[in-house]
Formats: structure tokens, C-alpha cells, sequence
């Protein structure tokens, strides 16, 4: 576990993207069978018709075990696709099993926009989150651009909103003993690493 004393969020950021990054090929595809495992047969993956997930960069965990296992289930799964304009806003998009993807402008692959396949945020059932680092009480330090705050926004005005349910994905390296919470940051049910839940 990461102790954040003394760091900024920007530093911890740094620290943190550094200890993925470093992580050789074979521990990843290890930590993707854990994650995996961890997921895959867990009621709130079981129970969820609409999943968002995320396609994994910079060293981030990989949940395209559970994207495949999502559509063999014939669950409905969605990637972020950032917009052209405004270019803070990011929706979701369904993608099908051979969808061909390209790079967006943070070099990250996602589909083709088309506002047929994209579904509301707030209609999800479950999104699984990409993370720089997170701590035990459901904060989440992301890479800094804000999307995923922007588009769960709409949790802190409505106290009854119970969907979509929010994952972050990780690995253990990202654990920090604690992330001073901003005030636009968006809690996490869970985190969920290729060894443990960690419960908000």
C-alpha cells in the first residue's frame, strides 16, 4: 500500500502510473485472470443486462476477460467514446464482438461514434471503472481528465439514484492508505483487484 502523506494528487498520480506501468506482460495477463475470477461470477455481474467497461492503456488491468465473458452471456456491453463537442463529454457506446475500434485522440481505442448504439449513463447497470489509484473507502484518483466525474454528476444531485452500480478496476500496486476526496469526485461502490474487493 502507497502512503499518499506529503504526495499531491498529481505526484501520487505520477508514482502510481509508474508502478503499473512497470509491471511486466506476463504479471498482467496474470492479474487479468485474476480480476477474472474475482468478477465473473459475482451477482453483480451476473444480474447486470447493460455492462460498461473500459479497454485498458497505460498499464491499467485489463477487463477484456470479462468483456468477452459479458457477450458470450449475451449481456449488452458498452466502451467510452469521448465526444467531437464538447470535448470534456464522454458516452457510452454498445459494441458487438468483432466491432472494429480505432484510436481516439488520448491514442485509446473505442468505436466509432453513433448516437444509436450510445445509452445514458444512468441507464447502465454497471460500469466498470479504470483508476490511477483508490483507497478503502471508495475514492478513486483517475488520470486527471475528469470524464467519468462529469458523466456521474447527476449521483450528487438525485440521493436516490442507485444506478448504475460503480466498480473501479485495479491492481493491488494502486492501493493508497488514503485520497483526499474532491468535492466533484463520484465514490465507488467497490474496488476490485486480482485479489480482493475493496468496499466505499
Amino acid at each position: 500500500m502507497i502512503e499518499s502523506a506529503g504526495l499531491s494528487r498529481p505526484q501520487l498520480r505520477r508514482l502510481l502510473r509508474q508502478q503499473r506501468r512497470a509491471l511486466p506482460a506476463s504479471a498482467q495477463r496474470q492479474a487479468a485472470r485474476g480480476l477474472y475470477r474475482q468478477l465473473s461470477q459475482h451477482p453483480l455481474f451476473r444480474r447486470a443486462r447493460h455492462i460498461a467497461l473500459y479497454l485498458p492503456n497505460d498499464g491499467e488491468i485489463d477487463p477484456r476477460p470479462l468483456l468477452k465473458a459479458a457477450q458470450k452471456r449475451g449481456k449488452h456491453t458498452y466502451l467510452p467514446v469521448l465526444s467531437a463537442w464538447p470535448r470534456t463529454k464522454m458516452v457510452f457506446q454498445r459494441i458487438s464482438r468483432h466491432e472494429k475500434l480505432a484510436g481516439n485522440r488520448f491514442r485509446i481505442l473505442e468505436p466509432t461514434a453513433q448516437r444509436a448504439k450510445q445509452r445514458k449513463i444512468w441507464a447502465l447497470d454497471l460500469v466498470l471503472l479504470p483508476l490511477v489509484g483508490f483507497d478503502d473507502c471508495g475514492g478513486r484518483l483517475g488520470m486527471g481528465g475528469g470524464f467519468y466525474d462529469r458523466s456521474l454528476a447527476y449521483l450528487s444531485r438525485r440521493k436516490n439514484w442507485h444506478k448504475p452500480t460503480l466498480l473501479g478496476l485495479a491492481h493491488e500496486c494502486q492501493r493508497v492508505d488514503e485520497l483526499a476526496m474532491a468535492s466533484w469526485d463520484v465514490p465507488l461502490q467497490a474496488t476490485v483487484t486480482n485479489r480482493a474487493w475493496y468496499h466505499g
